[in-house]
């Protein structure tokens, strides 16, 4: 492949479109997602960084949406990707209903550690979710302490893995010669400045990898090349648009063991396109091509006019941080011509 010129900003934002998505439970602290959608000639693609995000690291995900755009997928290698159910951190009671939503899977990840809830609310959701499902896993977004992740994990019991118990790498490690679950990185790995440092501190059995924060397919299967460790592809809370790049990246890979992020399309009440919907617990990889309508007229989606200039002004100066990024000889964006 040779070098891709990156995209004018304007050039993007003539072909950008920003949504507001309805959630079907509260996720992540929130009850909408909001995503910038633009089209290039090879498809659609996403700019979704959550909003805390400043713009330094909200670029990888720009980067991620014209890879989309622009390049499109990589080659496949296998045509179903096992994906695994999410439960949301609700109540134990609620948990029957979210796995309908799933069927044939036989994976869940559980969100545990979320505020305001105490152990034995994540303990009572693990153990409806075990009656249901018969491989768990759980996903603390690195919010316990080491003591409260050895005391929780302890609690809860047999799991696949945890993914990010704690903030750190030093963290994760002491909790992993701790427990005999094993542990997954995330944010460790995908907000670190050296992603390595996860084998260097021994610190991780798993490597959980997303693509538009990693800044596109190609980034990540490299990293997972480089990595070394069993990979799981997981969504950023991505439109149907983004999810197309994620499960595109896991049919990708020369391996895949264990059972993607990648069903979250059914937490969203309505999608810019048919969202991913598991048959027998995988998704089929498909492509939303250039001539694809991500947003049917009159389906009330679109954000208004305050958040649609907030998104434009943000993916401007992203486009910004990418320049300045190339210019500068980034590895990251070796093969990315500026024209």
């Amino acid at each position: 492949m040779g070098a891709v010129v990156l995209p004018p900003v304007q050039e993007l934002l003539e072909n950008a479109v920003v949504v507001r998505l309805p959630m079907r439970t509260r996720f992540r602290g929130i009850t909408a997602r909001e995503v910038l959608i633009f089209r290039g000639p090879a498809g659609w693609g996403e700019f979704g960084p959550f909003v805390e995000y400043d713009d330094e690291e909200s670029a990888a995900w720009l980067a991620a949406g014209i890879e989309a755009a622009w390049w499109g997928p990589p080659a496949a290698r296998r045509s179903r990707v096992p994906v695994n159910a999410t439960v949301p951190a609700v109540p134990a009671a609620e948990v029957a209903a979210i796995l309908a939503r799933n069927p044939g899977a036989t994976t869940a990840k559980v969100k545990v550690a979320e505020p305001g809830q105490t152990l034995d609310d994540d303990v009572a959701r693990v153990a409806a979710t075990r009656e249901l499902i018969p491989r768990v896993r759980v996903d603390a977004n690195g919010k316990w302490s080491v003591t409260q992740a050895i005391t929780a994990l302890k609690a809860i019991g047999e799991l696949e893995y945890a993914e990010q118990p704690c903030a750190t790498v030093e963290e994760l490690a002491q909790v992993r010669r701790a427990v005999s679950v094993p542990i997954a990185a995330d944010e460790s790995i995908r907000k670190a400045a050296d992603p390595m440092r996860v084998i260097a501190a021994d610190a991780a059995d798993v490597a959980v990898l997303k693509v538009a924060p990693l800044g596109g397919m190609r980034a990540v299967l490299a990293l997972a090349d480089e990595i070394g460790l069993p990979v799981v592809i997981s969504s950023a809370l991505d439109s149907m648009v983004g999810m197309a790049a994620g499960v595109a990246a896991a049919a990708a890979l020369p391996r895949l063991d264990l059972a993607c992020g990648l069903g979250t399309g059914s937490l969203f009440v309505a999608d810019v396109a048919p969202s991913f919907a598991p048959e027998g617990g995988a998704l089929v990889p498909r492509w939303p091509g250039p001539d694809a309508l991500p947003v049917p007229v009159g389906a009330g989606m679109l954000a208004d006019a305050g958040r649609t200039r907030w998104w434009r002004d943000r993916l401007t100066r992203c486009h910004q941080v990418l320049e300045r990024r190339m210019r500068h000889g980034d590895p990251r964006y070796d093969g990315v011509d500026l024209g």
